[in-house]
């Protein structure tokens, strides 16, 4: 009697262990299913291009042009350095150039009158050597005086002695007057010269790159910067993306190109679609140190802890598509639909996800 009154309430018991059993065997199957089908992590961040800009010249800032957290475009003037050193050193570079223009024309009346002087020169030798000419012959028929024939032949070798002269004074000329025109070496470094204190005076003042975000400015008037000492942080607003960090074994059905849904804390409810652009080939473990011996670092935990990889995703439709809530340095969490994005457990993992962006109004 009490046998029989016991053993049907052991069914009923075991029955559910073999549930619990089962709905465990489950769970973890689909778990394992939906880190290689589905991988999802909640530690994605919102990356951007961060640039310092910093001034190309060195000088004391007269103005300070935008407010911190500003939207800037392209050529917007973001702070000016006082302007008049380098306006003096233009001023400076337009004399000297003016004066290496004046230095080559002298130099090319110098070198048109030596080729005056080597044509009168050569001319007056041909005058004396036609005179020395007839006192030889003069000479020979006994006519002229040996003296008179001595004088004459004198006469000549002056005359050579002056046109070598001539010439030579000639190429010293023409060295020192070099190329002529815009090749002239002496204008072509005053041109350089008055080139670098122009881009030197434009840089004076400081503009945005493009479009995007000043922020972290602390300038301020009649502070002494130095040239490439940053001044203040800029966002580009023209290219941003998500960085998410998957275990190294949620990696190997992923590629280029897979869907992903993505949840902002910044904007809990929705959710936005983006695609895989591409997976980190590698990161630093930590072990190397410049100049040093390999680290070892030593653990005393059962199980290593999974090292994770960068994975880029951008959302879809671009910059036009960017949520502007959403800041640089924001909380993402991400879902990557491994080669596919339907079938069951796809469906499992959107509905997962649209479970978190509703959780996500409560943190």
């Amino acid at each position: 009697m009490t046998d029989s009154t016991t053993q049907p309430a052991g069914k009923p018991a075991s029955k559910v262990a073999i549930f619990v059993v089962l709905l465990l065997i489950v769970m973890v199957v689909l778990y394992a299913l939906a880190d290689r089908m589905a991988p999802s992590s909640s530690r994605g961040i919102v990356s951007a291009y961060v640039v310092q800009i910093a001034p190309r010249v060195s000088g004391e800032v007269t103005d300070v042009l935008v407010d911190d957290d500003a939207v800037v475009q392209a050529g917007d003037p973001l702070f000016a350095i006082d302007s008049r050193p380098f306006e003096l050193a233009v001023r400076q570079a337009e004399a000297n150039l003016e004066t290496a223009l004046q230095n080559v024309n002298a130099s090319g009346a110098s070198l048109v009158a030596a080729q005056a002087a080597v044509t009168q020169a050569r001319s007056a030798l041909d005058n004396t050597r036609a005179e020395a000419d007839r006192t030889f012959r003069l000479e020979e028929r006994g006519i002229a005086a040996t003296a008179q024939g001595d004088q004459a032949r004198a006469g000549v070798a002056q005359a050579e002695a002056a046109l070598q002269t001539a010439e030579a004074n000639l190429e010293s000329a023409r060295a020192k007057l070099g190329p002529q025109g815009k090749d002239n070496p002496a204008i072509l470094g005053a041109e350089a010269q008055l080139e670098k204190a122009q881009y030197d005076l434009a840089s004076t003042t400081v503009t945005a790159p493009h479009l995007g975000v000043v922020t972290n400015v602390t300038l301020s008037e009649g502070q002494f910067i130095g040239a490439g000492n940053p001044a203040l942080t800029f966002i580009d607003a023209e290219a941003a993306w998500i960085t998410v960090d998957l275990r190294e074994n949620q990696l190997q059905g992923i590629g280029a190109g897979d869907s992903a849904h993505l949840l902002f804390d910044a904007l809990p409810g929705q959710i936005f679609e983006g695609r895989v652009q591409s997976v980190a080939w590698g990161i630093n473990p930590g072990r190397n140190v410049q100049g040093g011996l390999v680290v070892n670092q030593p653990s005393n935990r059962w199980f290593e802890p999974a090292r994770r990889i960068p994975v880029r995703i951008e959302i879809d439709g671009g910059m036009e598509n960017w949520p502007r809530a959403v800041r640089v340095g924001g909380k993402v969490h991400a879902v990557v639909f491994a080669q596919s994005d339907t079938g069951p457990i796809a469906l499992i993992a959107r509905g997962m996800q649209r479970l978190r962006s509703w959780f996500s109004y409560l943190h």
